[in-house]
Protein backbone atom coordinates (compact mmCIF):
# COMPACT_ATOMS: atom_id res chain seq x y z
CA UNK A 1 0.00 0.00 0.00
CA UNK A 2 2.83 2.36 0.90
CA UNK A 3 4.60 1.56 -2.40
CA UNK A 4 1.36 2.20 -4.31
CA UNK A 5 0.82 5.46 -2.49
CA UNK A 6 4.37 6.50 -3.32
CA UNK A 7 3.77 5.82 -7.01
CA UNK A 8 0.54 7.82 -6.95
CA UNK A 9 2.19 10.70 -5.13
CA UNK A 10 5.07 10.56 -7.57
CA UNK A 11 2.68 10.74 -10.52
CA UNK A 12 0.81 13.62 -8.92
CA UNK A 13 4.11 15.40 -8.29
CA UNK A 14 5.18 14.92 -11.90
CA UNK A 15 1.83 16.22 -13.10
CA UNK A 16 2.07 19.30 -10.88
CA UNK A 17 5.65 19.93 -11.97
CA UNK A 18 4.65 19.55 -15.60
CA UNK A 19 1.78 21.96 -15.02
CA UNK A 20 4.14 24.47 -13.45
CA UNK A 21 6.56 24.03 -16.31
CA UNK A 22 3.75 24.63 -18.80
CA UNK A 23 2.79 27.83 -17.01
CA UNK A 24 6.32 29.12 -17.37
CA UNK A 25 6.83 27.95 -20.94
CA UNK A 26 7.17 30.79 -23.47
CA UNK A 27 4.51 29.27 -25.70
CA UNK A 28 1.93 29.57 -22.91
CA UNK A 29 1.50 33.18 -23.99
CA UNK A 30 1.53 34.22 -27.63
CA UNK A 31 4.43 36.18 -29.01
CA UNK A 32 3.41 39.47 -30.62
CA UNK A 33 5.05 41.11 -33.62
CA UNK A 34 3.71 44.55 -34.49
CA UNK A 35 4.96 45.49 -37.98
CA UNK A 36 4.49 49.11 -39.00
CA UNK A 37 5.49 50.84 -42.22
CA UNK A 38 5.76 54.60 -42.53
CA UNK A 39 3.03 56.15 -44.71
CA UNK A 40 1.79 52.81 -46.08
CA UNK A 41 -1.79 53.48 -47.05
CA UNK A 42 -4.66 51.07 -47.66
CA UNK A 43 -4.79 51.98 -51.36
CA UNK A 44 -1.39 50.29 -51.77
CA UNK A 45 -2.35 47.00 -50.07
CA UNK A 46 -3.99 44.36 -52.22
CA UNK A 47 -6.52 43.10 -49.68
CA UNK A 48 -8.14 46.54 -49.46
CA UNK A 49 -9.26 46.29 -53.09
CA UNK A 50 -8.32 49.77 -54.31
CA UNK A 51 -7.56 50.78 -57.88
CA UNK A 52 -4.00 49.51 -57.28
CA UNK A 53 -5.03 46.01 -56.15
CA UNK A 54 -4.77 44.64 -59.70
CA UNK A 55 -1.01 45.32 -59.52
CA UNK A 56 -0.76 42.77 -56.65
CA UNK A 57 1.53 45.10 -54.66
CA UNK A 58 1.58 43.18 -51.35
CA UNK A 59 1.25 39.37 -51.59
CA UNK A 60 2.90 38.77 -48.21
CA UNK A 61 0.87 41.38 -46.35
CA UNK A 62 -2.18 39.93 -48.06
CA UNK A 63 -1.21 36.55 -46.63
CA UNK A 64 -1.53 37.98 -43.12
CA UNK A 65 -5.05 39.06 -44.09
CA UNK A 66 -5.91 35.73 -45.70
CA UNK A 67 -4.93 34.00 -42.46
CA UNK A 68 -6.37 36.65 -40.14
CA UNK A 69 -8.72 39.63 -39.93
CA UNK A 70 -8.75 42.90 -41.90
CA UNK A 71 -10.17 46.08 -40.38
CA UNK A 72 -12.01 48.16 -42.99
CA UNK A 73 -12.97 51.09 -40.75
CA UNK A 74 -9.84 51.78 -38.75
CA UNK A 75 -8.60 55.38 -38.67
CA UNK A 76 -5.79 57.41 -37.21
CA UNK A 77 -6.56 60.26 -34.85
CA UNK A 78 -3.89 62.56 -36.33
CA UNK A 79 -2.36 61.73 -39.72
CA UNK A 80 1.24 62.65 -39.02
CA UNK A 81 4.08 60.36 -37.92
CA UNK A 82 5.11 61.37 -34.40
CA UNK A 83 1.63 61.98 -32.93
CA UNK A 84 0.30 58.77 -34.44
CA UNK A 85 3.15 56.75 -32.93
CA UNK A 86 2.53 58.40 -29.57
CA UNK A 87 -1.15 57.41 -29.71
CA UNK A 88 -0.11 53.83 -30.49
CA UNK A 89 2.38 53.71 -27.60
CA UNK A 90 0.12 55.35 -25.00
CA UNK A 91 -3.43 54.36 -25.96
CA UNK A 92 -4.29 58.04 -25.55
CA UNK A 93 -5.38 60.91 -27.78
CA UNK A 94 -2.88 63.65 -28.51
CA UNK A 95 -4.06 66.27 -26.02
CA UNK A 96 -3.77 63.69 -23.25
CA UNK A 97 -0.40 62.16 -24.22
CA UNK A 98 1.03 65.60 -25.00
CA UNK A 99 2.42 64.82 -28.48
CA UNK A 100 0.62 67.21 -30.83
CA UNK A 101 3.04 67.54 -33.72
CA UNK A 102 6.38 66.41 -35.15
CA UNK A 103 8.25 68.19 -32.37
CA UNK A 104 6.62 66.06 -29.66
CA UNK A 105 8.56 63.59 -27.57
CA UNK A 106 7.62 60.54 -25.52
CA UNK A 107 9.73 60.23 -22.35
CA UNK A 108 10.45 56.96 -20.58
CA UNK A 109 7.62 57.28 -18.09
CA UNK A 110 5.00 57.59 -20.87
CA UNK A 111 6.19 54.67 -22.98
CA UNK A 112 3.20 52.84 -21.58
CA UNK A 113 2.84 49.91 -23.96
CA UNK A 114 6.35 48.65 -23.21
CA UNK A 115 5.87 49.10 -19.46
CA UNK A 116 2.61 47.13 -19.49
CA UNK A 117 4.01 44.24 -21.54
CA UNK A 118 7.18 44.09 -19.46
CA UNK A 119 4.95 43.68 -16.41
CA UNK A 120 3.19 40.77 -18.11
CA UNK A 121 6.46 38.90 -18.47
CA UNK A 122 7.22 39.75 -22.08
CA UNK A 123 10.64 40.52 -23.43
CA UNK A 124 10.14 43.75 -25.35
CA UNK A 125 12.04 45.15 -28.33
CA UNK A 126 11.69 47.89 -30.95
CA UNK A 127 13.78 47.92 -34.13
CA UNK A 128 13.68 50.47 -36.95
CA UNK A 129 11.95 53.85 -37.00
CA UNK A 130 10.99 55.15 -33.56
CA UNK A 131 10.58 58.92 -34.21
CA UNK A 132 9.55 59.92 -30.70
CA UNK A 133 12.72 61.87 -29.80
CA UNK A 134 13.52 60.31 -26.39
CA UNK A 135 15.15 56.88 -26.65
CA UNK A 136 12.77 53.93 -26.14
CA UNK A 137 14.35 53.00 -22.82
CA UNK A 138 11.23 51.23 -21.56
CA UNK A 139 11.99 48.39 -23.98
CA UNK A 140 14.35 45.59 -22.97
CA UNK A 141 16.10 46.01 -26.33
CA UNK A 142 16.11 48.62 -29.04
CA UNK A 143 18.03 49.44 -32.19
CA UNK A 144 16.46 52.47 -33.81
CA UNK A 145 16.98 55.15 -36.43
CA UNK A 146 17.65 58.78 -35.60
CA UNK A 147 14.46 60.69 -36.38
CA UNK A 148 13.47 59.82 -39.97
CA UNK A 149 16.67 57.93 -40.60
CA UNK A 150 18.35 57.36 -43.95
CA UNK A 151 17.11 55.11 -46.71
CA UNK A 152 20.59 53.85 -47.57
CA UNK A 153 23.39 52.81 -45.20
CA UNK A 154 21.39 53.98 -42.17
CA UNK A 155 22.73 54.73 -38.71
CA UNK A 156 20.88 53.05 -35.85
CA UNK A 157 21.68 53.26 -32.15
CA UNK A 158 21.44 50.13 -30.01
CA UNK A 159 20.59 49.84 -26.35
CA UNK A 160 23.73 49.22 -24.32
CA UNK A 161 26.13 49.77 -27.21
CA UNK A 162 29.05 52.21 -26.97
CA UNK A 163 29.57 52.31 -30.75
CA UNK A 164 30.05 55.75 -32.28
CA UNK A 165 29.83 56.88 -35.88
CA UNK A 166 29.83 60.07 -37.92
CA UNK A 167 26.51 61.49 -39.08
CA UNK A 168 25.58 64.67 -40.89
CA UNK A 169 23.49 66.80 -38.53
CA UNK A 170 22.22 70.17 -39.75
CA UNK A 171 24.79 70.16 -42.54
CA UNK A 172 27.76 69.27 -40.32
CA UNK A 173 29.48 65.97 -39.59
CA UNK A 174 28.95 65.03 -35.97
CA UNK A 175 30.13 62.08 -33.91
CA UNK A 176 27.00 60.28 -32.73
CA UNK A 177 26.19 57.19 -30.75
CA UNK A 178 25.33 54.32 -33.11
CA UNK A 179 26.52 52.10 -35.93
CA UNK A 180 26.24 52.53 -39.67
CA UNK A 181 24.86 49.52 -41.54
CA UNK A 182 25.34 48.82 -45.24
CA UNK A 183 22.31 48.43 -47.47
CA UNK A 184 18.75 49.62 -47.94
CA UNK A 185 16.93 50.45 -44.71
CA UNK A 186 14.12 47.92 -45.27
CA UNK A 187 16.67 45.12 -45.58
CA UNK A 188 18.86 46.42 -42.75
CA UNK A 189 15.95 46.75 -40.29
CA UNK A 190 14.81 43.22 -41.14
CA UNK A 191 18.38 41.89 -40.77
CA UNK A 192 18.50 43.41 -37.29
CA UNK A 193 15.09 42.01 -36.36
CA UNK A 194 16.08 38.51 -37.49
CA UNK A 195 19.36 38.77 -35.60
CA UNK A 196 17.50 39.71 -32.42
CA UNK A 197 14.97 36.91 -32.88
CA UNK A 198 17.65 34.31 -33.57
CA UNK A 199 20.50 35.36 -31.30
CA UNK A 200 19.65 38.03 -28.74
CA UNK A 201 16.25 37.41 -27.20
CA UNK A 202 15.60 35.33 -24.12
CA UNK A 203 13.85 32.28 -25.58
CA UNK A 204 12.43 31.32 -22.19
CA UNK A 205 10.07 34.32 -22.43
CA UNK A 206 7.34 35.33 -24.85
CA UNK A 207 8.38 38.35 -26.89
CA UNK A 208 6.78 41.58 -27.98
CA UNK A 209 8.57 43.07 -30.99
CA UNK A 210 7.86 46.35 -32.76
CA UNK A 211 9.39 46.06 -36.25
CA UNK A 212 9.22 49.48 -37.91
CA UNK A 213 10.14 50.15 -41.52
CA UNK A 214 11.14 53.62 -42.70
CA UNK A 215 9.66 52.90 -46.14
CA UNK A 216 7.64 54.03 -47.98
CA UNK A 217 8.12 57.51 -46.49
CA UNK A 218 9.11 60.23 -48.93
CA UNK A 219 11.30 60.69 -50.85
CA UNK A 220 10.61 57.07 -51.85
CA UNK A 221 14.21 55.93 -52.28
CA UNK A 222 13.75 52.33 -53.33
CA UNK A 223 16.27 49.48 -53.43
CA UNK A 224 17.90 49.53 -56.92
CA UNK A 225 17.00 45.88 -57.41
CA UNK A 226 13.38 47.04 -57.88
CA UNK A 227 14.23 49.61 -60.57
CA UNK A 228 12.44 47.61 -63.28
CA UNK A 229 9.40 46.79 -61.15
CA UNK A 230 6.32 48.37 -62.80
CA UNK A 231 8.58 50.27 -65.21
CA UNK A 232 6.38 49.54 -68.23
CA UNK A 233 3.09 49.54 -66.30
CA UNK A 234 0.53 52.33 -66.44
CA UNK A 235 -0.49 52.99 -62.84
CA UNK A 236 -4.26 53.57 -62.48
CA UNK A 237 -5.09 57.16 -61.60
CA UNK A 238 -7.74 58.44 -59.18
CA UNK A 239 -10.53 60.34 -60.92
CA UNK A 240 -10.42 63.12 -58.35
CA UNK A 241 -6.84 63.93 -59.33
CA UNK A 242 -8.28 65.38 -62.54
CA UNK A 243 -11.74 66.46 -61.37
CA UNK A 244 -12.11 67.22 -57.67
CA UNK A 245 -15.75 68.17 -58.23
CA UNK A 246 -17.25 69.69 -55.06
CA UNK A 247 -14.72 68.48 -52.52
CA UNK A 248 -13.47 71.08 -50.07
CA UNK A 249 -14.57 74.53 -48.93
CA UNK A 250 -13.19 78.03 -48.59
CA UNK A 251 -10.94 76.56 -45.90
CA UNK A 252 -9.16 74.43 -48.49
CA UNK A 253 -9.55 76.66 -51.55
CA UNK A 254 -9.74 80.20 -50.25
CA UNK A 255 -12.40 82.75 -51.11
CA UNK A 256 -13.04 82.64 -54.86
CA UNK A 257 -10.38 79.89 -55.04
CA UNK A 258 -7.60 82.37 -54.27
CA UNK A 259 -5.65 79.86 -52.15
CA UNK A 260 -5.75 76.89 -54.53
CA UNK A 261 -2.11 77.53 -55.41
CA UNK A 262 -1.11 77.50 -51.72
CA UNK A 263 -3.17 75.02 -49.68
CA UNK A 264 -2.51 71.30 -49.98
CA UNK A 265 0.61 70.13 -51.84
CA UNK A 266 -0.35 68.75 -55.24
CA UNK A 267 0.57 66.23 -57.91
CA UNK A 268 0.63 68.75 -60.76
CA UNK A 269 1.36 72.46 -60.96
CA UNK A 270 -1.65 73.65 -58.94
CA UNK A 271 0.39 74.25 -55.80
CA UNK A 272 3.26 76.57 -56.68
CA UNK A 273 5.00 76.05 -53.31
CA UNK A 274 5.22 72.24 -53.25
CA UNK A 275 4.12 69.67 -55.78
CA UNK A 276 5.17 66.14 -56.70
CA UNK A 277 6.49 67.16 -60.10
CA UNK A 278 9.14 69.23 -58.29
CA UNK A 279 10.17 66.20 -56.23
CA UNK A 280 10.18 63.81 -59.19
CA UNK A 281 12.24 66.10 -61.43
CA UNK A 282 9.54 66.51 -64.07
CA UNK A 283 10.24 69.08 -66.79
CA UNK A 284 8.42 72.25 -65.61
CA UNK A 285 7.97 73.34 -69.23
CA UNK A 286 5.54 70.52 -69.92
CA UNK A 287 1.86 71.49 -70.19
CA UNK A 288 -0.06 70.94 -66.96
CA UNK A 289 -1.78 67.71 -68.07
CA UNK A 290 1.44 66.05 -69.21
CA UNK A 291 3.31 67.35 -66.16
CA UNK A 292 0.70 65.99 -63.74
CA UNK A 293 0.51 62.57 -65.40
CA UNK A 294 4.30 62.21 -65.55
CA UNK A 295 4.62 63.27 -61.89
CA UNK A 296 1.93 60.83 -60.76
CA UNK A 297 3.35 57.87 -62.69
CA UNK A 298 6.86 58.43 -61.37
CA UNK A 299 5.60 59.06 -57.82
CA UNK A 300 3.53 55.89 -57.69
CA UNK A 301 6.25 53.72 -59.19
CA UNK A 302 8.81 54.90 -56.65
CA UNK A 303 6.30 54.54 -53.83
CA UNK A 304 5.27 51.02 -54.88
CA UNK A 305 8.90 49.95 -55.27
CA UNK A 306 9.42 50.92 -51.63
CA UNK A 307 6.29 48.94 -50.76
CA UNK A 308 7.68 45.97 -52.67
CA UNK A 309 10.80 46.07 -50.48
CA UNK A 310 8.65 46.12 -47.34
CA UNK A 311 6.53 43.21 -48.54
CA UNK A 312 9.51 41.06 -49.52
CA UNK A 313 11.08 41.60 -46.10
CA UNK A 314 7.87 40.58 -44.36
CA UNK A 315 8.23 37.28 -46.21
CA UNK A 316 11.65 36.86 -44.57
CA UNK A 317 10.04 37.25 -41.12
CA UNK A 318 7.35 34.74 -42.05
CA UNK A 319 10.01 32.23 -43.14
CA UNK A 320 11.88 32.58 -39.83
CA UNK A 321 8.73 32.07 -37.76
CA UNK A 322 7.83 28.98 -39.78
CA UNK A 323 11.30 27.49 -39.56
CA UNK A 324 11.44 28.17 -35.81
CA UNK A 325 8.05 26.49 -35.35
CA UNK A 326 6.50 29.51 -33.65
CA UNK A 327 4.41 31.00 -36.47
CA UNK A 328 1.01 29.99 -35.13
CA UNK A 329 1.85 31.04 -31.58
CA UNK A 330 2.93 34.47 -32.78
CA UNK A 331 0.33 37.18 -33.25
CA UNK A 332 1.28 39.19 -36.34
CA UNK A 333 -0.15 42.70 -36.65
CA UNK A 334 0.45 44.86 -39.71
CA UNK A 335 -0.26 48.58 -39.91
CA UNK A 336 0.96 51.91 -41.22
CA UNK A 337 1.35 54.96 -39.00
CA UNK A 338 -1.45 56.65 -40.93
CA UNK A 339 -2.82 56.72 -44.45
CA UNK A 340 -1.39 58.64 -47.39
CA UNK A 341 -2.69 60.61 -50.35
CA UNK A 342 -1.74 58.95 -53.64
CA UNK A 343 -3.09 61.67 -55.88
CA UNK A 344 -6.66 61.66 -54.59
CA UNK A 345 -8.11 65.20 -54.78
CA UNK A 346 -4.76 66.18 -56.38
CA UNK A 347 -3.05 65.87 -52.98
CA UNK A 348 0.19 64.29 -51.82
CA UNK A 349 1.36 63.49 -48.27
CA UNK A 350 -1.06 62.88 -45.36
CA UNK A 351 -2.42 65.29 -42.67
CA UNK A 352 -5.94 65.56 -44.13
CA UNK A 353 -9.05 64.09 -42.53
CA UNK A 354 -10.05 62.84 -45.96
CA UNK A 355 -10.32 59.06 -46.29
CA UNK A 356 -7.02 58.14 -48.00
CA UNK A 357 -5.08 59.99 -45.30
CA UNK A 358 -7.21 59.17 -42.26
CA UNK A 359 -7.80 55.47 -42.94
CA UNK A 360 -5.11 53.10 -41.65
CA UNK A 361 -4.38 49.52 -42.60
CA UNK A 362 -4.78 47.16 -39.65
CA UNK A 363 -4.52 43.40 -40.15
CA UNK A 364 -4.17 40.78 -37.41
CA UNK A 365 -3.23 37.10 -37.69
CA UNK A 366 -3.72 34.69 -34.77
CA UNK A 367 -5.03 31.32 -36.01
CA UNK A 368 -5.90 30.05 -32.55
CA UNK A 369 -8.56 32.72 -32.04
CA UNK A 370 -9.09 34.73 -35.25
CA UNK A 371 -10.99 33.33 -38.20
CA UNK A 372 -8.89 33.23 -41.37
CA UNK A 373 -9.98 35.66 -44.08
CA UNK A 374 -12.39 37.54 -41.83
CA UNK A 375 -13.14 41.26 -42.05
CA UNK A 376 -14.80 43.79 -39.82
CA UNK A 377 -16.47 47.16 -40.28
CA UNK A 378 -16.18 48.01 -36.58
CA UNK A 379 -15.09 51.62 -36.09
CA UNK A 380 -11.61 51.66 -34.56
CA UNK A 381 -8.63 54.00 -34.29
CA UNK A 382 -4.96 53.94 -33.36
CA UNK A 383 -5.57 54.64 -29.65
CA UNK A 384 -7.00 51.09 -29.64
CA UNK A 385 -3.70 49.43 -30.57
CA UNK A 386 -2.09 49.46 -27.11
CA UNK A 387 -5.20 48.25 -25.24
CA UNK A 388 -5.63 45.47 -27.80
CA UNK A 389 -2.04 44.25 -27.57
CA UNK A 390 -2.20 44.29 -23.76
CA UNK A 391 -5.41 42.24 -23.86
CA UNK A 392 -3.93 39.79 -26.38
CA UNK A 393 -1.00 39.34 -24.00
CA UNK A 394 -3.41 38.41 -21.21
CA UNK A 395 -3.37 41.72 -19.35
CA UNK A 396 -6.00 44.14 -18.08
CA UNK A 397 -6.30 47.39 -19.99
CA UNK A 398 -5.26 50.22 -17.62
CA UNK A 399 -7.76 52.96 -16.85
CA UNK A 400 -5.41 55.70 -18.06
CA UNK A 401 -5.71 54.43 -21.64
CA UNK A 402 -8.52 56.00 -23.68
CA UNK A 403 -8.61 53.49 -26.53
CA UNK A 404 -10.72 50.34 -26.72
CA UNK A 405 -9.66 46.70 -26.65
CA UNK A 406 -10.37 45.25 -30.11
CA UNK A 407 -10.11 41.61 -29.03
CA UNK A 408 -13.90 41.12 -28.69
CA UNK A 409 -14.15 42.07 -32.38
CA UNK A 410 -11.15 39.91 -33.33
CA UNK A 411 -12.47 36.84 -31.53
CA UNK A 412 -16.06 37.13 -32.75
CA UNK A 413 -15.48 37.10 -36.53
CA UNK A 414 -15.64 40.89 -36.69
CA UNK A 415 -19.00 41.37 -34.98
CA UNK A 416 -19.23 44.51 -32.84
CA UNK A 417 -20.25 44.39 -29.18
CA UNK A 418 -23.57 46.09 -28.43
CA UNK A 419 -21.88 49.06 -26.75
CA UNK A 420 -19.27 49.66 -29.48
CA UNK A 421 -18.33 53.21 -30.50
CA UNK A 422 -20.44 54.86 -33.18
CA UNK A 423 -17.91 57.56 -34.10
CA UNK A 424 -14.18 58.24 -34.14
CA UNK A 425 -12.36 61.53 -33.61
CA UNK A 426 -9.65 63.21 -35.68
CA UNK A 427 -7.42 66.25 -35.04
CA UNK A 428 -4.63 67.72 -37.19
CA UNK A 429 -2.80 70.37 -35.17
CA UNK A 430 -0.01 71.62 -37.46
CA UNK A 431 -1.57 74.59 -39.22
CA UNK A 432 -0.05 75.37 -42.66
CA UNK A 433 3.21 73.55 -41.91
CA UNK A 434 6.14 72.19 -43.94
CA UNK A 435 5.03 73.66 -47.27
CA UNK A 436 2.27 71.06 -47.47
CA UNK A 437 0.14 73.87 -46.03
CA UNK A 438 -2.80 71.98 -44.58
CA UNK A 439 -5.09 74.07 -42.36
CA UNK A 440 -5.58 72.85 -38.78
CA UNK A 441 -8.84 70.97 -38.32
CA UNK A 442 -10.75 68.46 -36.26
CA UNK A 443 -13.83 66.36 -36.84
CA UNK A 444 -15.89 63.26 -36.38
CA UNK A 445 -16.43 60.22 -38.58
CA UNK A 446 -19.31 57.81 -38.22
CA UNK A 447 -19.96 54.91 -40.57
CA UNK A 448 -22.24 57.10 -42.66
CA UNK A 449 -20.95 60.67 -42.33
CA UNK A 450 -17.88 62.79 -41.84
CA UNK A 451 -17.99 66.31 -40.36
CA UNK A 452 -14.83 68.45 -40.46
CA UNK A 453 -14.20 71.82 -38.83
CA UNK A 454 -11.29 73.87 -40.21
CA UNK A 455 -10.55 76.34 -37.42
CA UNK A 456 -7.86 78.25 -39.28
CA UNK A 457 -5.06 78.85 -36.72
CA UNK A 458 -2.03 77.15 -35.23
CA UNK A 459 -2.25 76.00 -31.61
CA UNK A 460 0.72 78.25 -30.87
CA UNK A 461 -0.85 81.70 -30.83
CA UNK A 462 0.89 83.99 -33.31
CA UNK A 463 0.25 87.33 -35.03
CA UNK A 464 -1.92 86.33 -37.97
CA UNK A 465 -1.85 87.33 -41.63
CA UNK A 466 -5.41 87.67 -42.87
CA UNK A 467 -6.40 85.19 -45.57
CA UNK A 468 -7.62 88.04 -47.76
CA UNK A 469 -3.99 89.08 -48.05
CA UNK A 470 -2.71 86.78 -50.79
CA UNK A 471 0.91 87.40 -49.88
CA UNK A 472 2.53 83.95 -49.54
CA UNK A 473 5.02 82.90 -46.89
CA UNK A 474 6.37 79.62 -48.28
CA UNK A 475 9.16 79.14 -45.74
CA UNK A 476 6.75 79.08 -42.79
CA UNK A 477 3.02 79.74 -43.02
CA UNK A 478 1.92 78.78 -39.50
CA UNK A 479 0.93 82.42 -38.89
CA UNK A 480 -1.15 82.56 -42.07
CA UNK A 481 -4.82 82.72 -41.08
CA UNK A 482 -6.96 80.69 -43.45
CA UNK A 483 -10.77 80.89 -43.66
CA UNK A 484 -12.85 79.03 -41.08
CA UNK A 485 -15.22 76.50 -42.61
CA UNK A 486 -17.16 73.27 -42.12
CA UNK A 487 -17.34 70.31 -44.48
CA UNK A 488 -19.81 67.42 -44.42
CA UNK A 489 -19.65 64.25 -46.50
CA UNK A 490 -22.37 61.65 -46.93
CA UNK A 491 -20.10 58.59 -47.08
CA UNK A 492 -22.80 56.14 -48.12
CA UNK A 493 -23.70 58.17 -51.19
CA UNK A 494 -20.27 59.73 -51.70
CA UNK A 495 -17.48 57.42 -50.41
CA UNK A 496 -14.82 59.31 -52.38
CA UNK A 497 -15.78 62.62 -50.73
CA UNK A 498 -16.43 64.58 -53.91
CA UNK A 499 -19.43 66.56 -52.68
CA UNK A 500 -19.32 68.75 -49.59
CA UNK A 501 -22.96 68.94 -48.52
CA UNK A 502 -22.49 71.20 -45.51
CA UNK A 503 -25.18 73.89 -45.49
CA UNK A 504 -27.63 71.99 -47.66
CA UNK A 505 -31.13 72.03 -46.10
CA UNK A 506 -31.55 68.27 -46.55
CA UNK A 507 -28.62 67.73 -44.15
CA UNK A 508 -29.70 70.23 -41.48
CA UNK A 509 -30.76 67.62 -38.91
CA UNK A 510 -27.75 65.35 -39.36
CA UNK A 511 -25.44 68.38 -39.16
CA UNK A 512 -26.88 69.40 -35.79
CA UNK A 513 -26.66 65.82 -34.52
CA UNK A 514 -23.05 65.44 -35.61
CA UNK A 515 -22.03 68.77 -34.09
CA UNK A 516 -23.55 67.73 -30.77
CA UNK A 517 -21.89 64.31 -30.99
CA UNK A 518 -18.56 65.91 -31.81
CA UNK A 519 -18.86 68.33 -28.89
CA UNK A 520 -19.60 65.46 -26.50
CA UNK A 521 -16.79 63.31 -27.87
CA UNK A 522 -14.26 66.13 -27.48
CA UNK A 523 -15.26 66.52 -23.83
CA UNK A 524 -15.11 62.76 -23.25
CA UNK A 525 -11.56 62.34 -24.58
CA UNK A 526 -10.03 65.52 -23.13
CA UNK A 527 -9.87 67.47 -26.40
CA UNK A 528 -11.35 70.64 -24.99
CA UNK A 529 -8.44 73.01 -25.77
CA UNK A 530 -8.20 74.26 -22.18
CA UNK A 531 -4.69 75.56 -22.86
CA UNK A 532 -5.62 77.23 -26.15
CA UNK A 533 -8.17 80.00 -25.48
CA UNK A 534 -7.69 81.49 -28.96
CA UNK A 535 -8.95 78.21 -30.44
CA UNK A 536 -11.81 78.05 -27.95
CA UNK A 537 -12.86 81.52 -29.06
CA UNK A 538 -13.00 80.46 -32.71
CA UNK A 539 -15.02 77.38 -31.79
CA UNK A 540 -17.43 79.48 -29.73
CA UNK A 541 -17.89 81.91 -32.61
CA UNK A 542 -18.39 79.36 -35.38
CA UNK A 543 -19.62 76.12 -33.86
CA UNK A 544 -23.34 76.79 -34.02
CA UNK A 545 -23.63 78.63 -37.32
CA UNK A 546 -25.96 75.79 -38.31
CA UNK A 547 -26.73 75.47 -41.96
CA UNK A 548 -24.98 78.69 -42.96
CA UNK A 549 -23.01 77.60 -45.99
CA UNK A 550 -19.34 78.55 -45.92
CA UNK A 551 -19.02 78.70 -49.67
Amino acid sequence: MNRGLSVILGLVSCTLLASCADEKAPDDKPNIIYIMSDDHTTQAIGVYGSRLATLDPTPNIDRIAQEGMTFDNLFCTNAICTPSRACIMTGQYSQTNGVLDLGGRLPLERQYLAHELNALGYETAVIGKWHLKDAPEAFDYYNVLYNQGEYFDPVLYEKGSDAMTTMEIFGRDSLMRGSRYTGHSSDVITDLTLDWLKNKRDKSKPFFLKHHFKAPHDMFEFNPKYADYLEDTFIPEPESMWDNQHNGSVATRGYNDTLLDTIGSSIGKRNVIRNMGMHMGIDPNLPEGEYKRAAYQEYLKRYLRCVKGVDDNIKRIYIYLEEEGILDNTIIIYSGDQGFMLGEHDYIDKRWMYEPSMRMPFIVRYPEKIKAGSRTEALANNTDFAPTMIALAGGEVPDYMQGKDLSPVLFNEGAEPADWRTATYYRYWMHMAHKHNNPAHFGIRTKDYKLIFFYAVDYVERPAHDASNIEKHPASMSNFKTPVAWELYDLKKDPKELNNVYGQPAYADITRQLKEQLLNLRAEINEGDDHYPHIQEIIKRHYYDDIIAQE
